[in-house]
């Protein structure tokens, strides 16, 4: 697979996002934007917080100012299934499917725009640097980074979580070459590890799971953790 190049421009990553539009506006504002840094976004930008439809259409326009990644969450994955018809709707209700399509409807209507389409057909799986190894659920702590990337599925990549098991988290992924900045599992704080870091805190719980509430971005290399409490949720 081939690796992504930033030179040496600073990376900063942000967390799941979850129809959470005002959150996500109050973090750009927050963070340091000024030398253009590679932002990577690390999925779950859909379902279970008020406006998904924002969230993207915000997505594709700040694209258009900064160098932006979007990888793929499993909520992405559960909304293309279900346009295709891969997915019981029930299974992504569940999810969180129904605040999303409410976000689209318009005039009693379901009303998607292509340019969203667009976006979550070229939503990525992973984004590689020399250092780092971006995923949106985690790789699989028995495996090296490579053998991870070259032999493993997208559906695992996407929901993952054997990498914060305790036995994984106390031998410190041994296995693998580079640092993996993942989200998907919500933490009460940010995971900072040798070679994990993640940074779900849980923005979209705010109202619902006392501890969680944040949406997190992080400096890379620096690991400069920057936070907003969620501003969408009473």
């Amino acid at each position: 697979m081939p690796q992504d190049e930033t030179g040496t421009k600073n990376i900063i990553a942000i967390g799941d996002i979850h129809g959470c539009i005002l959150s996500l506006k109050a973090l750009i504002q927050k963070l340091d934007l000024s030398e253009k840094p590679q932002l990577v976004f690390l999925g779950d930008y859909v379902d279970r917080g008020p406006n998904s439809k924002g969230v993207i259409d915000f997505l594709i326009e700040l694209n258009d100012s900064y160098p932006c990644v979007f990888l793929k969450g499993n909520h992405e994955v559960m909304m293309q299934d279900y346009l295709i018809g891969d997915c019981i709707f029930d299974n992504w209700k569940y999810n969180g499917g129904t605040e999303t399509l409410a976000s689209y409807q318009e005039n009693g209507h379901l009303s998607i725009p292509s340019s969203h389409l667009k976006f979550l057909a070229q939503c990525r799986y992973t984004y590689e640097t020399d250092d780092y190894v971006f995923v949106h659920g985690g790789l699989k702590p028995e495996f090296s980074i490579r053998e991870n990337l070259e032999n493993g599925s997208n559906e695992s990549m996407v929901w993952e979580r054997t990498h914060l098991s305790k036995e994984a988290i106390s031998t410190e992924h041994p296995n693998w070459e580079k640092t993996v900045i993942c989200g998907h599992t919500p933490q009460h704080s940010p995971l900072l590890l040798k070679r994990l870091i993640c940074i779900d805190t849980g923005c979209v719980y705010y109202s619902t799971r006392p501890g969680f509430g944040r949406l997190t971005a992080i400096e890379l290399p620096s690991r400069k953790i920057t936070q907003v409490e969620n501003q969408d949720l009473p």
